[in-house]
């Protein structure tokens, strides 16, 4: 049975999970859903058409499904979608979707999202990620599975930090983070390969030497086209999923728009003119 402490207002449409808890003075507006076991601390704004799976905690003084910051929002229906066992920590903001970005934001599961982190619009987060005090996403940032961000970063919209990324705190991120690689700086610029994160996940050392080899041919030697270095690896390192998963992202990165690969695929013509509603994104994986 849910438990809702008596100073909470709850609207009459919110769909409660068995043992979900709504702690004082929480205010939880119209079309929510709150997974069983979830508990809202106390003190937490859900705005509206929001979805929080199982077992989440969600701290004092949070926004969870709050109105897009963009100008090109006008109220249409949009969404935020949160998964399970995450910890949203005290001062936390996370904003529904546009109709400029397929409409929904999305966080994943057993995320760790630390003080005051600010996650916008069209935003989708995968699992397993940490989110590290006062970090900034931007809107239509795409956060693969297992990246850690830094304390004060900014990540620019549109950006993609790939699987097991990491940024150094108060990094200034202006193009995509490539898988299993390390960030840092302002500019933020690649400074290594992320061999915690890989032998975490259970890699062996071989192909943890192969991601640093990697590293040192697409990010520190000089001479020859992207291209030839990317086939080299390909076919250097071709039973090593982890490497090929970083070809594909720089290649994408590549292709981009100011080194972000999603930048050239946004439904607007970048000065607001013209607005697309498009299809979600996939779940990240790259």
């Amino acid at each position: 049975m849910s438990k809702i402490h008596p100073t909470a207002v709850v609207d009459p449409s919110v769909r409660l999970g068995a043992n979900a808890v709504i702690g004082p003075w929480c205010v939880i507006g119209p079309d929510c859903t709150i997974g069983e076991g979830t508990e809202l601390v106390a003190h937490v704004h859900m705005d509206r058409d929001t979805v929080v799976g199982r077992e989440n905690i969600i701290h004092p003084f949070t926004i969870v499904g709050g109105p897009p910051q963009d100008k090109k929002y006008h109220g249409e229906r949009t969404t935020l979608e949160v998964g399970d066992r995450n910890q949203i920590r005290e001062y936390t903001s996370i904003h529904r979707g546009t109709s400029n970005g397929g409409g929904v934001t999305v966080v994943g599961s057993d995320n760790l999202i630390m003080g005051c982190v600010h996650i916008a619009h069209d935003c989708r987060i995968g699992s397993h990620a940490i989110l590290a005090n006062n970090a900034m996403i931007a809107g239509h940032v795409t956060v693969c599975d297992g990246a850690n961000i830094g304390g004060g970063a900014g990540l620019h919209h549109f950006v993609r930090v790939g699987t097991r990324g990491f940024i150094g705190a108060m990094a200034r991120v202006s193009k995509d983070v490539p898988p299993f690689m390390i960030v840092e700086g302002n500019p933020a610029e690649v400074r290594g390969h992320n061999a915690i994160a890989m032998r975490r996940l259970g890699l062996g050392d071989a192909e943890v030497e192969a991601m640093k080899d990697a590293y040192k041919r697409l990010f520190r030697e000089r001479g020859g086209s992207i291209i030839e270095k990317l086939a080299a690896l390909r076919r250097d390192y071709a039973d090593f999923a982890s490497v090929q998963t970083l070809c594909d992202a720089v290649l994408e990165t590549a292709g981009g728009v100011h080194g972000r690969a999603q930048e050239s695929q946004r439904a607007d013509d970048k000065r607001g003119s013209r607005v697309a509603t498009t299809n979600a994104p996939a779940t990240p994986e790259a």
